[in-house]
């Protein structure tokens, strides 16, 4: 018994690591293009990420119930399932955070997980509708994100067809503090949840409980680790997301944000786990495309989505090979 509570606390604790591996790794799906729009100052930036992460993150729970209900059955797994997918997700956020590139933490957590339960328990694990449901979602989000940023931006050109471009960036420097502000609340909202929904499995594993439930005390965990990691700062992935895409004026930073925000918000209130760097990447890259297509890096973004598709296969099947070792060492 103490030896199972000794997993649970080292679990609840590698998912708090994860939740500021996260916040820091993730701090450039909201600040970036503030920053690269000299909009906002690095600090300012930061902080007002940092602080709207964590408000969004206590704005639900819904995210969290699809992770702890629509992954793995908790009957056909365990602890240590959880602990390997854990241990995969973070060893591959850091490899990609120490090459700076934008990878999906909400990718390397879901297919970690899946991979250490295939391992654990056999595919019979996996909860086949629900992560029908939550792939269907990591897949279309980013392209809505794309399609958004593309037709805001037609938008806003269209409405500003008359005006200076001088005159219509003076406005959206102003305007785009807004649009960063809201974009930072739906990282909280949506990434954050997905933690909780960890924490609150490893705590249906070791009692057992009869009903998914997250507690206040994992709500109030997850907000400040996330926020925490936030406040640390993603310096390498700020770079390749606010320079390297596209070049980004205050209103073309704007447009990209209020899409990207939008499409993760109804997530989070649909209980849809979607991939914010997924979002604001091809939001960027939709509004880099209003001018000309050769205006977005297209060579950069290959290396992206090079990435994003290595994200499955290689955190699934370093969790299989991190859970048949532990069973290994702890048998």
């Amino acid at each position: 018994m103490a030896e199972s509570f000794a997993v649970l606390i080292i679990v609840i604790c590698l998912a708090v690591a994860y939740d500021f591996v996260n916040g820091f790794h993730d701090t450039a799906n909201a600040i970036a293009t503030s920053i690269s729009t000299r909009v906002l100052s690095p600090q300012r930036a930061i902080l007002i990420s940092a602080s709207m992460n964590f408000v969004g993150a206590l704005s639900g729970t819904a995210v969290a119930q699809t992770i702890g209900t629509g992954i793995v059955d908790p009957k056909s797994v365990n602890l240590s399932t959880l602990l390997a997918g854990l241990i995969a997700a973070m060893a591959w956020g850091l490899f990609t955070w120490y090459r700076g590139i934008p990878s999906s933490s909400s990718h390397a957590l879901i297919f970690g997980i899946a991979g250490a339960a295939v391992a654990t328990g056999g595919l019979e694990s996996l909860v086949g509708d629900g992560l029908e449901k939550i792939v269907l979602s990591l897949l279309i989000s980013p392209i809505i994100g794309f399609g958004g940023g593309l037709l805001t931006m037609v938008i806003l050109l269209w409405l500003f067809r008359r005006s200076q471009p001088h005159e219509v960036n003076s406005i959206f420097r102003y305007v785009q503090i807004g649009s960063a502000t809201f974009m930072a609340f739906s990282h909280g909202s949506n990434d954050a949840q997905k933690n909780m929904g960890v924490i609150a499995t490893a705590l249906v594993i070791y009692y057992p409980l009869s009903t998914f439930h997250v507690p206040l005390w994992v709500i109030l965990l997850a907000a400040t680790s996330m926020a925490l990691g936030t406040a640390i700062g993603g310096w390498r992935i700020i770079k390749t997301m606010g320079t390297r895409i596209t070049h980004l004026e205050p209103v073309q930073g704007f447009a990209a944000e209020f899409s990207a925000a939008s499409v993760i918000e109804a997530g989070s209130r649909l209980g849809l786990p979607v991939s914010t760097t997924h979002t604001i990447s091809t939001a960027i890259m939709g509004v880099g495309a209003t001018r000309r297509l050769s205006a977005v890096r297209w060579g950069i973004a290959g290396d992206i989505f090079a990435t994003w598709v290595l994200t499955i296969p290689a955190t699934s099947v370093l969790a299989w090979a991190t859970s048949l070792l532990l069973r290994a060492l702890f048998s």
